[in-house]
């Protein structure tokens, strides 16, 4: 950009390049901003709810991926245009802080711009939609706060987290296992949960997935699992109570950094450096074995000559251990990760009650199964499944139920599902519309009219009348002052959640009002878009 003078000395601005941008002003730009985001939110909103369909995706190099996860589908399309791309990040933020809700939030995002373009066509100034809107999400999560309800669970009566995470699972495609998967996500988090600070580490639940066998046949390990077999077929395949030494150093001779080179020109010399060689690696297993462990788990690998003296020594080891794996073994078998073997001392090692090799099918695929390990805190989830797309949704809902769970440990509030906290919210702000004077009332109106978007989609993926479904419901909740009323979108005869059992936590339905608007705000504040000539 640079500044030229007419001849009359008046200043004015040459933007380089003029010719290669394009320029959007005003309410045009809104418009292609509010038509582009709910482009994106269209594409997502028939994935909502327990009967929502599927998005399969194809990547450039083939790989295909189906999944009605909201925040996998937007990061799988590669979306280009920059306001859908916020929603995009709208999405992956819900995941990252809340782990499910990905799908609504991008729904209630879009329907409160498509309702903002209703005002703008009447000539609202959307910096009064925006602040309404703030206004209006305030007065929604108040009211989430007064229909939610607690509940309290402890380690041995965790029925209210098994029935959330259930309500996560209805929608996925491992629905028909639901109370199973559900059961082993909520008894994993609590193994690795501390109760007393309210805090659960997710990295300690492991998700190890293989294919083959049926979906029924997933576990919980409580141990680790590895995706490594014994280095010698002839070594012991089953070990029971488990010294292991957890080890960072190779079993080689060391390497000298400096280059030399060694002249040998008799029999004799070439015996003393292979005896030299020799007494490495019986000092490095006898130092194993002087330690008192009866298994050798390493990070790195070793020859023939040390995995045949560990056999003779009946000392089984595994090789090529990862560290994350490793730090996983130390935590759970209140071991140290020994880094040189003159460290090596009994009070290092780890305790496992089994340790044993597991083969599937007719493959020579094996796993090693660490269990009964001396401290608990860390669990294995074990998926399997009849193809790679079905393990790796599997892995997806799995992981958005830890999070469900989770969040429950950190506040045991619930709101209760089907549409009917938004319903109860929607009331409520069209009620406080009256009270609030100016222009902003519109935009409580436009707010209580957006989410409804989500009951609607519910019902109209269910197969129901949409706007009948949305009405009766509505007007029910209104006659009766009954804000757990929602949609029957599983046909179970009741519209009471709370007797369907479908919740959702509370802290989950808040961030997804408060990210949805502030996206909104962003979006209703830019009136001027410069950019290559592909925008316009």
């Amino acid at each position: 950009m640079s500044l030229a003078y007419d001849e009359y000395g008046r200043p004015f601005i040459i933007i380089k390049e003029q010719g290669a941008k394009s320029r959007v002003k005003g309410i045009q730009a809104q418009k292609k901003n509010i038509a582009a985001a709910k482009a994106v939110a269209s594409i997502l909103k028939s994935s909502l709810g327990p009967k929502g369909m599927d998005k399969m995706l194809q990547s450039g190099d083939g790989d295909v991926c189906i999944t009605n996860d909201g925040a996998t589908i937007l990061e799988q399309m590669e979306v280009q245009n920059q306001i859908a791309r916020l929603l995009v990040e709208l999405s992956r933020s819900q995941d990252y802080e809340i782990g499910d809700g990905t799908t609504g939030v991008v729904v209630i995002a879009g329907a409160l711009l498509e309702q903002a373009e209703g005002l703008l066509d009447r000539g609202v100034h959307p910096l009064r939609i925006a602040e309404g809107y703030e206004m209006a999400s305030k007065v929604a999560t108040a009211r989430l706060d007064e229909i939610a309800k607690t509940f309290d669970y402890s380690k041995d009566d965790f029925e209210p987290l098994v029935q959330t995470c259930m309500t996560t699972l209805n929608s996925k495609i491992i629905g028909r296992c639901k109370r199973s998967m559900a059961e082993m996500c909520v008894k994993a988090v609590l193994a690795v949960a501390d109760l007393e600070r309210k805090d659960v580490n997710l990295d300690l639940i492991k998700i190890e997935c293989k294919v083959g066998g049926k979906l029924e046949d997933t576990q919980l390990v409580n141990g680790i699992v590895l995706d490594k077999d014994i280095s010698h077929p002839q070594m012991t395949k089953t070990i029971t109570d488990a010294k292991i030494a957890i080890l960072t150093c190779p079993f080689e001779p060391p390497k000298p950094k400096t280059k030399h080179k060694v002249d040998i020109d008799t029999v004799e010399k070439y015996e003393v450096l292979r005896q030299a060689e020799k007494k490495y690696f019986t000092d490095m297993v006898q130092q194993c074995k002087d330690s008192g462990a009866n298994l050798i788990i390493c990070q790195w690998g070793f020859d023939d000559e040390a995995n045949h003296l560990l056999m003779q020594e009946h000392l089984p080891a595994v090789r090529w251990v990862g560290g994350v794996e490793l730090e996983l073994i130390a935590i759970a078998t209140g071991g140290r990760i020994v880094p040189r073997f003159q460290e090596l001392t009994p009070e290092k090692l780890g305790k496992a009650g089994t340790v044993r090799e597991v083969a599937f099918g007719n493959t020579k695929d094996r796993m090693l199964y660490i269990e009964h390990c001396l401290n608990s805190k860390a669990v294995t989830i074990f998926v399997r499944g009849g193809n790679k797309m079905m393990i790796d949704e599997t892995k997806r809902s799995l992981h958005d139920a830890i999070c469900v769970a989770r969040n429950l440990i950190r506040n045991n509030q619930v709101v209760f599902g089907g549409g009917s906290a938004e319903m109860a919210c929607s009331l409520a702000v069209e009620a406080a519309a009256d009270k609030v004077p100016g222009v902003e009332q519109y935009a409580f109106r436009a707010f209580a009219d957006a989410l409804d978007a989500i009951p609607l989609a519910l019902a109209e993926n269910s197969g129901l009348p949409p706007i009948e479904s949305l009405a009766a419901v509505k007007a029910q909740q209104l006659a009766e002052n009954n804000p757990y009323l929602g949609i029957d979108c599983n046909d179970n005869g009741t519209n009471d959640m709370q007797k369907q059992q479908v919740f959702e936590t509370l802290i989950g339905k808040k961030q997804q009002l408060q990210l949805a608007t502030q996206v909104v705000k962003m979006i209703l504040k830019i009136d001027d878009v410069i950019a290559p000539n592909a925008y316009a």
